[in-house]
């Protein structure tokens, strides 16, 4: 039987489970006794069931993973791997003025290639909160009416974390966009790049964190041999690591004692690079 044809409205809901006060996962018993389970994440995504599979296969779905231009998850994740990739460019450029220099490249030259980062980091958000927000009841089989375009679902934690994650890349736009411009002092440099720099990882930090509790039904696990928990976790330490690096990228009035531009600077290249992994790994789950 495939479980995802069962419908919940004629099994018996035995247990939810999830970190409060969200649930993420229902325990169903078929009427023949054996148990059907949904996972929120799972459901929304339109993943397979994580009975018949739970382990990393990377290998043996490479090629698929690579083309599957009809799975909305399959965009998301590329999308956010892109974004990664041209932060993680960034960096290395500002990291390395030599290179920056040979491919002609000045301070607005980098900075413009963070801002170029942070669309398609908004794009991807968006669409994972337009996904959930027409994903529908986890617990029931009947499927949304219509499409919304943002919805309002302040106790789902899935839409909770997609809502603040799509907030913090409109955040991250502004912050890279305002980097772009010239002449700016100390003052000015703190209020239009380093504010919403700081606003934007903190509530990145915070969808991290409901999307990885989300995979753990709990406010944390060890599941080494789940591709979603995998995604999430790497995912948490990039938004860690952007945290970090919004912390240090605050500009004094005074002359700084500390290099910390180039710490927030590294800190943004190890967030990009978690994002990288966390986005590659969506592209396995969706398979």
């Amino acid at each position: 039987m495939d479980p995802s044809s069962d419908n919940v409205d004629q099994l018996e809901l035995i247990e939810q489970k999830g970190p409060w006060p969200f649930t993420s996962r229902w325990t169903y018993q078929r009427p023949d006794g054996s148990l059907h389970v949904r996972e929120s994440r799972h459901h929304r995504k339109g993943l397979r069931p994580t009975e018949p599979r739970e382990t990393i296969t990377v290998g043996a779905h490479v090629l698929q993973c690579l083309w599957m231009p009809r799975q909305l998850n399959w965009w998301i994740g590329v999308v956010f791997a892109l974004g990664a990739l041209l932060f993680m460019l960034g960096s290395v450029l500002a990291l390395t003025p030599a290179l920056a220099r040979a491919w002609s490249l000045d301070t607005f030259g980098v900075n413009a290639v963070f801002f170029a980062g942070s669309v398609p980091f908004t794009i991807a958000a968006y669409l994972q909160l337009f996904q959930t927000a027409n994903a529908g009841v986890y617990a029931s089989p009947t499927p949304r009416r219509g499409k919304v375009l943002f919805g309002w679902q302040p106790r789902d934690i899935g839409w909770l974390s997609g809502a603040l994650q799509f907030l913090g890349t409109l955040l991250f736009n502004a912050n890279t966009f305002d980097a772009l411009l010239p002449g700016l002092d100390w003052l000015q440099q703190d209020l239009a790049i380093w504010g919403p720099d700081v606003a934007g990882s903190i509530l990145f930090l915070a969808s991290g964190y409901l999307a990885f509790i989300e995979t753990c039904h709990a406010h944390g696990a060890w599941q080494p041999t789940s591709v979603s928990w995998w995604v999430t976790f790497a995912n948490l330490l990039g938004c860690v690591a952007f945290m970090i690096a919004a912390v240090f990228a605050f500009v004094p009035s005074g002359v700084p004692t500390i290099d910390a531009l180039t710490i927030s600077i590294i800190f943004t290249l190890i967030g990009a690079l978690g994002f990288l992994i966390g986005s590659l790994l969506m592209l396995e789950e969706t398979v």
